[in-house]
């Protein structure tokens, strides 16, 4: 084992180190699913290079957090997107098994061996196929409809590389733009045909789409649930609240102000700070278990490379 496989985890006392490595294990790996082990088979390639941005950001479970629950916050404001989330996941029953079960499948797309993310990408596409209902006001909707998949595509990329920028490192325009063009092989498998490749793209898409992001009930339920939900162990708790507020700060103003999430749903000044100093720690702490790790380990790539600039 190299010296890039061995020198973050001494950044941290080993009690600590065990504890988190654990978390982020229970957090990537649901109890009701196979385990996946991404370092085999050794030498096949992902559907996104080592030295992506991507490979960055999705290693940081801050960018990791804020990110997807910004994502999910802009996917339910859309109403064909929420009543389809709402009414055929399990987000309401058993919120910490869905954040779990969409954890693996992000960290399969961007770390897993090509073989097993098509595979994994293949059944969610025969899930969606089978979604299908109405909104509320009556329009019909499936969950195949590739603009609604461009949509979901759309604000997740949007989200993590958002909560990287805020929370871990400031990214530009070009680099955001790099975020979105790397996603575009994984996006063509979920059928987002038409998943924004640009930033400028993903602000096309959303003033587009503003016209019909509305405010909801749900929203705030799925707030509440990710605030209260025991995603992280009881003393990472209060990190899972700030976290939660972060996210809201990463919503465009334009619409934040549709849905309602005044500034009693964000984060504080001094909050964002303190959020910004536990990304930037956590991009100096690699996990054995992580995703990230195991994948380099996969590819004889350094680990090192995960936190090169």
């Amino acid at each position: 084992m190299g010296r890039s496989d061995t020198w973050a985890p001494r950044l941290m006392p080993p009690g600590l180190l065990r504890r988190l490595d654990t978390a982020v294990a229970r957090l990537s790996q649901p109890d009701d699913m196979a385990a996946i082990d991404f370092r085999v088979p050794p030498g096949e390639a992902a559907l996104i290079a080592p030295d992506s941005l991507s490979w960055k950001i999705f290693k940081n479970p801050v960018a990791l957090f804020t990110g997807g629950v910004a994502a999910v916050i802009l996917e339910l404001a859309e109403p064909s997107v929420r009543s389809g989330v709402w009414e055929h996941s399990s987000f309401r029953r058993e919120p910490v098994r869905r954040l779990q079960r969409t954890g693996q499948a992000a960290m399969v797309t961007v770390y897993g061996p090509r073989s097993k993310a098509e595979a994994m990408i293949a059944g969610v596409n025969r899930m969606h196929a089978r979604v299908t209902g109405e909104t509320p006001a009556g329009t019909p909707y499936r969950a195949d409809d590739v603009a609604l998949l461009d949509w979901v595509q759309a604000t997740a990329t949007f989200g993590f590389a958002s909560g990287y920028s805020r929370f871990v490192r400031p990214l530009d325009d070009a680099a955001l733009s790099r975020a979105f063009a790397e996603t575009q092989a994984a996006a063509r498998l979920y059928g987002a045909t038409g998943a924004p490749a640009s930033l400028a793209e993903w602000d096309g898409l959303l003033e587009r789409t503003r016209p019909r992001l509305e405010a909801s009930p749900i929203i705030f339920e799925f707030l509440e649930l990710m605030r209260t939900s025991p995603a992280l162990p009881r003393g990472l708790r209060p990190l899972q609240r700030l976290m939660v507020r972060g996210a809201v700060e990463l919503i465009p103003g334009v619409v934040r102000h549709r849905v309602g999430l005044g500034d009693a749903y964000g984060a504080s000044r001094a909050e964002v700070a303190v959020l910004r100093r536990i990304g930037g720690a956590a991009e100096r702490i690699l996990l054995p278990s992580a995703p990230a790790v195991q994948a380099c380990r996969r590819l004889g790539v350094p680990v090192s490379t995960l936190t090169e600039v």
